[in-house]
């Protein structure tokens, strides 16, 4: 039997074994996927019935679940967040995922958004010796713009000993989980290669940021998983006029030929339709266009997907692998349907809608 989808073929990932004729969204739409944060303990049942009774008969098969340290690790327990999922929690997800054929993929958000509005993360809470910028102190009330530049900390990524707590928790999270894929977020970085950083101050900060990506594949590779992040970094932010969110305005850009070319990218643009997929196809990358919260948006970008995907250079077209909505509320919120905010009015579940309504229309049309 043939793997489900085209980037199961390129880099090996094992999606639920199925055939391309039991599924005819697959020519159209490889990767249909869906990123929101994982829901709490109390809200875990509810999850698996919105799972089972709105993401499956849409046709999601790839749910990437924001973990981060909101698990009870045995590994590393310093990390645990208060009220965080347990094993038999997560072995739900887990059950109704491969029942629905979803491929399941947890993230931690890696280099980094290492801290939030005021308050430091798990990771440098307990290892504040990897700060990438300890003589940044964390305000009592977070302003942006501000004179230190802080958005997110990240962490040091050449400090000897971070590596050894980061794998751990990787490699925790992908055996719960039961899954060959982990994302690793790495969107955002703001420090990086900075100047008075004793291990990294001076270097060049596209090697650092490669080396970084370089050294969390291989360890995954290493135990036959794949390594999926956000594309912002590998984007130039002068040259594209996306300015430095949606891009690099920092120098990490050319880490875009500097890493494995199996990493999986997620290509997200919230408010312009952006064609850097096909950038970084040419470059060698399976892409994922990932929209937030405008419907309009999200059936352009769906239709994009599909246009490049059909006509294309046989070389080119199974790197163009699908569409993920991504939400930014807790799941709790977003399950209340966006705090049942006016049908016109632009949130994620609308778009949500709109997008796998879009792809099936593409795939009616195909056929």
């Amino acid at each position: 039997m043939k793997k489900l989808f085209c980037v199961c073929a390129a880099v090996g990932l094992l999606w639920p074994m199925r055939s391309r004729a039991a599924d005819a969204l697959d020519k159209v739409m490889p990767v249909r996927g869906f990123c929101i944060a994982a829901p709490r303990p109390a809200g875990v049942e509810r999850f698996v019935k919105f799972i089972d009774e709105d993401l499956a008969p849409r046709g999601v098969n790839t749910l990437v679940l924001r973990v981060d340290y909101d698990y009870q690790f045995e590994s590393r327990p310093e990390l645990r967040k208060n009220g965080a999922l347990s094993r038999e929690d997560v072995k739900k997800l887990v059950a109704v995922c491969r029942n629905d054929h979803i491929l399941l993929i947890p993230q931690i958000n890696l280099l980094g958004h290492q801290s939030d509005g005021s308050h430091l993360g798990s990771l440098l809470r307990h290892y504040p010796e990897f700060d990438e910028t300890p003589w940044v102190k964390m305000p009592e009330e977070y302003k942006w713009p501000n004179d230190d530049g802080l958005y997110c900390k990240s962490y040091c990524p050449l400090h000897p000993k971070v590596h050894e707590v980061v794998f751990a928790v990787m490699d925790e999270l992908c055996d719960v989980f039961e899954t060959d894929a982990f994302h690793a977020g790495m969107d955002e970085v703001f420090y990086i290669g900075e100047p008075k950083c004793p291990r990294c101050g001076g270097k060049d900060k596209a090697e650092l940021f490669a080396g970084e990506v370089k050294a969390l594949h291989d360890h995954l590779q290493a135990k036959g998983r794949h390594l999926w992040i956000w594309s912002d970094r590998l984007l130039d932010g002068k040259s594209t006029g996306l300015g430095e969110w949606e891009a690099s305005a920092n120098g990490t850009a050319r880490a875009v030929d500097l890493i494995p070319k199996d990493v999986v990218l997620c290509d997200w643009h919230y408010e312009q339709d952006v064609p850097t997929a096909p950038y970084l196809a040419m470059k060698g990358f399976h892409v994922i266009t990932c929209p937030w919260k405008s419907s309009e948006l999200a059936v352009w970008q769906a239709q994009d997907m599909a246009r490049w995907r059909s006509r294309s250079p046989e070389e080119l077209k199974d790197r163009f692998e699908g569409v993920m909505q991504t939400v930014w509320s807790d799941s709790g919120q977003f399950l209340q349907r966006e705090l049942k905010s006016k049908p016109e009015a632009t949130n994620s579940w609308n778009c949500f809608k709109a997008m796998f309504g879009e792809i099936k229309k593409l795939q009616q049309e195909s056929e």
